[in-house]
């Protein structure tokens, strides 16, 4: 019988795993609706292409989204470690996503090719404040559970 360590309920990893993949996948939906007229992957006009007035968005964001939102859902009604792992590992991408996009949409005020994901300042901002939380989570608890706990 397999042991997915600690019961949802007790386990941070397993919440912010599932609440966060299931408004990924949920944004990644909303955002094929804000893509008229813009290109699969580049920059929009920055006005018609904006997700709740705030987030630019492209179809390759989209779809990025909807796999970052299926792996953190799956993880998260997975087990503890899968989790864990998961929201830690998103986190640091997410990190390095929301430093490195600063740079990516800074030439041509995010008209450049370069930001291939139609980023803009409210995407950065979002980024840095889900890699905090996926981090933290990821790093912080459930400290208990290891790869053994998942298969035993």
């Amino acid at each position: 019988m397999s042991n997915p360590g600690p019961a949802f309920q007790t386990s941070p990893n397993r919440i912010i795993g599932t609440l966060f993949g299931a408004v990924y996948l949920l944004v990644g939906l909303l955002g094929f609706f804000w893509v008229e007229g813009v290109p699969f992957a580049g920059p929009g006009d920055g006005r018609s292409n904006l997700l709740i007035g705030l987030f630019e968005v492209n179809p390759l964001h989209n779809a990025v989204h909807l796999l970052v939102g299926a792996a953190l859902l799956l993880a998260g009604v997975s087990t503890a470690y899968a989790a864990k792992r998961t929201n830690t590992t998103i986190g640091a991408v997410y990190l390095l996503l929301g430093i490195v996009g600063f740079f990516l949409a800074a030439p041509d005020n995010g008209q450049s090719p370069i930001n291939f994901l139609s980023l803009n300042t409210a995407d950065h901002i979002l980024h840095l404040g889900s890699a905090v939380i996926l981090l933290a989570s990821g790093l912080g608890a459930d400290r208990d559970v290891h790869a053994t706990a998942a298969t035993v």
